[in-house]
C-alpha cells in the first residue's frame, strides 16, 4: 500500500475512533438523566424496545458499512466502485423494507412475547429507522472504502446528538404534561428515525450522484446480485453479529425477564419496575466498556500497519499491549464498580434497589472488553470461525438459561446468565485463537499479578467507603450528595492503589504504559524515583 494512502487511512481511523468514542459516551450517559426523569417503569418501557434500535444502529453504523467498504476497496476503478455500491444499496433496500414490514405487522405479536402488549406502538415507532439503513450504510461504506472517514464520523455524531436531544426532550415534556410511560416511550423511540433522517442529509450529494442518477456503463465485470447477496449474508452477517453481541443479549432479556418475573409471582406493575431497575446496569456496562476499550483501540492502526508491512514480531507486540491494556482497564473498572456499587446506585439512580444484580451485571465489562479486543485481532487476521462459534454458543447459553434463571433467582439470575454467556463466548474465541494470541493472557504471570493488584484495590476502596460512612453517621450516609462524595473519593483512592500496585508488580511494559493516559509522566516519575534511590 502506498505511503500516502496508508497515512490517509491512519488519519481517517483516528477521526473515526474519536467520533465513535464521543458517540458511545453520549449513548451511555443520557440514560442516567433519562431514568431519573421517567422513573423505573418509564425506563423499563424504553429499554424493552432499545435492543431493536441497537441492532439497527449496529447494522447501519458498524457491521454493514465495514463490509461495504471492503467491497468498494476491492474494485479496481471509480466506476466499478460506484456500481458495486449501487448494487449493495438495492440489496439493502429490499432487506430493510422487509424488516420494516415485519416489525410493523408483527409489533403486537412481538409485544405479547415480551410480556407487555402495550409496547406494540413503540415497536412500530422504532421500525421507521430501518428505512434509512440502506442510505446510511452505503454512504458510510462507500467513503470508508475510499479511506475518507470524515462523512461517517460527522453522520455518527449528528445521529447521536439528535437522538439524545429528542429523547431528553420527550422525557421532559412527558413528565410536565403527565403523559403515560408508553406515550412517552413512543416519542422517545421516534428519536431513532428522526436522528437517522438528520444524519442521512450528510449523504444527499453522494446519493444523488451514485445511487439515484442513471448508472454509468460498467468498465469491468461486476459481482452478480446473487454473489453479492451471498457475501452480504456470510461476511456482512458475521460483522453485524460481532458488533451486536451485547445488544443481542439485551434483546433476549426483553423477551424473557418480564415473563420470568411474572411467572415468579410478581404483579405486572411491580415486574415492570424491577425490570427497570435491572436495566440500570446497561449504561454502567457501556461506560465501563468505553473506558476499557478506547485506549487499547488506539493500537489498531499500528496493528494494521504491522500486518500491511508483514512485521510479525511488531504485530505480536502490539497485540500483547492491546490485550494487556484492555484486560487491565476492564478489570479495574469492574472491581471498582463492584466495590462502589451501593454509592454509585444511589448517586446515579436515587436508590439502592438492585445493587446485588448490578454488581453481578458489571462483571460483563471484563468479558465484553476481551471479546471486543480479540475480535479486532482475529478480524485483522481474517479468522472468523472461532468468533462465530463463540457468539452462537454464548447467545445459545443466554437463550436456554435466562428464563429459568429469572424464575428462580429474579434479576440476579438474569445478570448471572449474561455474565456466563459472555464468558462462554470469550472462552470459545480464546480456545480457537492462534497459539500466540492464547499465550498473551498467560505469559509472565500477568493474570495473577493483575488479580492481586485489582483485589488489593477493591479491598482498599471498600474499607475507605465503610470508614467514610461510619464517620458521617446514618443520616448523612443515606443522602445522594454524600454518595457522590464517597464515589469521588473511592475512585481517586482506587486509581492511586491500582497505579501503585501496577508499578510495584511491574504489570505493564513501557510500550503498554505509553498507551495509558499520563503513562509517559508515570514512567518519568518512576525513573526519577529510581535515580534518587
Amino acid at each position: 500500500m502506498p505511503k500516502d494512502r496508508l497515512n490517509t487511512m491512519f488519519r481517517g481511523a483516528l477521526i473515526l475512533s474519536i467520533s465513535s468514542l464521543v458517540a458511545k459516551i453520549l449513548s451511555a450517559v443520557y440514560r442516567i438523566p433519562f431514568q431519573n426523569m421517567v422513573g423505573n417503569t418509564g425506563f423499563y418501557v424504553y429499554q424493552q424496545i432499545y435492543p431493536i434500535y441497537g441492532i439497527g444502529m449496529t447494522f447501519a453504523l458498524n457491521g454493514l458499512p465495514t463490509f461495504i467498504s471492503k467491497l468498494v476497496a476491492e474494485q479496481p476503478d471509480d466506476t466499478s466502485q460506484a456500481l458495486v455500491t449501487r448494487r449493495a444499496f438495492h440489496i439493502l433496500s429490499g432487506l430493510s423494507l422487509g424488516i420494516f414490514v415485519c416489525l410493523q405487522v408483527g409489533a403486537p405479536w412481538l409485544a405479547v412475547r415480551m410480556g407487555d402488549g402495550q409496547l406494540a406502538p413503540i415497536i412500530g415507532a422504532v421500525a421507521w429507522m430501518f428505512l434509512f439503513m440502506p442510505w446510511l450504510a452505503t454512504g458510510r461504506g462507500y467513503y470508508q472504502g475510499r479511506f475518507l472517514m470524515g462523512p461517517t464520523a460527522v453522520s455518527q455524531l449528528i445521529e447521536q446528538v439528535v437522538r439524545v436531544g429528542v429523547i431528553i426532550m420527550a422525557a421532559y415534556i412527558g413528565v410536565h404534561r403527565g403523559w403515560d410511560d408508553y406515550h412517552m416511550g413512543s416519542w422517545a423511540m421516534s428519536s431513532a428515525a428522526i436522528a437517522a433522517l438528520c444524519s442521512s442529509l450528510i449523504f444527499v450529494s453522494f446519493g444523488l450522484r451514485y445511487l439515484l442518477a442513471p448508472a454509468p456503463a460498467a468498465t469491468r465485470p461486476l459481482p452478480s446480485y446473487r454473489q453479492l447477496t451471498r457475501r452480504f449474508i456470510v461476511e456482512g452477517g458475521t460483522l453485524c453479529l460481532v458488533a451486536a453481541v451485547v445488544v443481542l443479549l439485551q434483546l433476549i432479556d426483553s423477551f424473557s425477564v418480564m415473563r420470568g418475573l411474572t411467572r415468579q409471582g410478581m404483579l405486572i406493575d411491580v415486574a415492570k419496575a424491577v425490570k427497570g431497575v435491572y436495566d440500570r446496569g446497561q449504561p454502567l456496562v457501556q461506560l465501563g466498556l468505553v473506558v476499557a476499550t478506547s485506549f487499547s483501540a488506539t493500537l489498531l492502526p499500528a496493528l494494521t500497519n504491522a500486518l500491511a508491512h508483514r512485521q510479525l514480531i511488531e504485530f505480536k507486540r502490539h497485540t500483547r499491549a492491546m490485550v494487556h491494556v484492555s484486560l487491565a482497564l476492564s478489570m479495574a473498572a469492574t472491581v471498582g464498580l463492584i466495590a462502589l456499587m451501593p454509592q454509585i446506585n444511589r448517586l446515579l439512580f436515587g436508590s439502592l434497589e438492585g445493587t446485588t444484580a448490578l454488581r453481578v451485571y458489571v462483571i460483563s465489562i471484563l468479558f465484553a472488553a476481551l471479546i471486543t479486543t480479540y475480535t479486532s485481532v482475529l478480524q485483522s487476521l481474517d479468522q472468523y470461525s472461532a468468533m462465530i462459534m463463540g457468539i452462537i454458543a454464548g447467545l445459545g447459553t443466554k437463550l436456554l438459561l435466562n428464563y429459568q434463571m429469572v424464575v428462580h433467582f429474579g434479576i440476579n439470575g438474569a445478570s448471572a446468565t449474561t455474565v456466563l454467556s459472555l464468558a462462554v463466548m470469550f472462552g470459545i474465541m480464546w480456545l480457537g485463537s492462534p497459539e500466540d494470541l492464547r499465550q498473551v493472557l498467560l505469559e509472565s504471570g500477568y493474570l495473577i499479578k493483575l488479580l492481586l493488584v485489582s483485589g488489593a484495590m477493591g479491598l482498599v476502596v471498600i474499607l475507605t467507603s465503610r470508614e467514610l460512612q461510619a464517620l458521617a453517621g446514618p443520616m448523612m450516609a443515606h443522602q445522594r450528595s454524600f454518595a457522590g462524595i464517597i464515589t469521588f473519593i473511592g475512585i481517586l483512592v482506587g486509581v492511586v492503589v491500582f497505579v501503585a500496585g501496577a508499578i510495584g508488580a511491574r504489570l505493564f511494559t513501557i510500550r503498554e504504559w505509553l498507551v495509558l493516559p499520563y503513562g509517559k509522566r508515570l514512567i518519568k516519575l518512576v525513573a526519577k524515583g529510581k535515580e534518587h534511590h
